[in-house]
């Protein structure tokens, strides 16, 4: 016996629109497991600790999904789009916000913090103290550096930096801790988006060949600066900066006037102008040793020249 489907009021459909309800039918199931497979993996790839919590409601929500695709679907809309649209863009939105805290954007704890350690050497042909006294001039490194913006000087120990990090603009407020004329420099820094603390030192390795060392402990917090850590562009970034710095200063017309007085424990024991002043009296004590030693020997020839004559 042939079985015919009869409707109310209606004649019989078509084989063309019972193939058109089928494929809606088949559509939609394939659509409501999709969607709910996708929404719970990726749901628990950006936050797992929701993992096993609301299946329920998250049932709901999936349903509500797959209503919403069916119908555009059986609008005759794309059943890729349709999903899309409805099924992956909560999700989407998840697994970025948890790619960002992953690298320290999205508001990791304080204690997620890494140490990145750099360490750069490199070797003037220049003496010491114009080495030195040119590094002293914060001022001037906006000149010669990539990423430095501007410095201004708030006094002997403190200073404002504007730094250019990826697409963006960071402020960071820099302490001298330490400083020796013609030895070393140590400072701390702290901006929003991370601290440093570093340690530049000068030794003379013949009296127109000195060496620096750079040493930096960096705490990157933010987002494009974790990121770079990744890549260690910190590291490769200092090294450029001192092949600049390097250029900058062997290339100068005449010796900047460095700042030449002494720091200990984040304050000023003894300032530029009394540095000055010793410097010119050592001087001056050096002229007259060398002057009487002069005299000395002047003296000794003398009498060698008076036994001699005797004879």
């Amino acid at each position: 016996m042939t079985r015919t489907d009869e409707r109310p009021g209606t004649d019989a459909a078509s084989p063309l629109q019972e193939l058109r309800t089928e494929l809606g039918n088949y559509v939609g199931a394939q659509a409501q497991r999709i969607v709910g497979s996708a929404v719970g993996k990726l749901t628990n790839l950006a936050d797992p600790t929701d993992a096993g919590k609301g299946a329920g409601k998250g049932a709901g929500k999936g349903a509500g999904g797959v209503l919403a695709i069916g119908k555009r679907v059986l609008g005759g809309g794309s059943p890729v789009k349709a999903l899309l649209s409805h099924g992956l863009t909560g999700a989407k939105d998840k697994v970025v916000s948890g790619a960002k805290e992953a690298l320290g954007g999205g508001g990791g704890k304080a204690g997620d913090t890494k140490t990145t350690n750099i360490v750069e050497v490199i070797d003037i042909g220049l003496p010491l103290r114009s080495v030195y006294d040119q590094w002293t001039q914060f001022e001037d490194f906006s000149s010669f550096t990539k990423g430095v913006r501007s410095v201004n000087m708030s006094d002997e120990i403190e200073s404002d930096w504007k730094l250019k990090v990826g697409p963006s603009n960071r402020s960071w407020k820099a302490t001298v801790q330490e400083q020796v004329p013609d030895e070393r420099i140590v400072w701390t820094s702290e901006g929003a988006k991370g601290t440093t603390h570093g340690a530049v030192s000068f030794h003379e390795l013949t009296p127109d060949l000195t060496r620096v060392v750079v040493v930096v402990e960096y705490y990157a917090s933010g987002f494009f600066e974790k990121t770079g850590n990744i890549w260690r562009a910190q590291g490769r970034r200092l090294r450029l900066d001192l092949k600049h710095f390097q250029r900058y200063v062997t290339l100068a017309d005449e010796d900047a006037e460095g700042w030449r007085g002494e720091i200990r424990d984040g304050e000023v024991v003894r300032t530029h102008e009394e540095a000055v002043e010793d410097e010119e009296g050592e001087g001056e004590g050096e002229g007259e040793a060398e002057a009487e030693a002069d005299e000395a020997e002047d003296a000794a020839e003398e009498e060698d020249e008076d036994d001699e004559e005797e004879e």
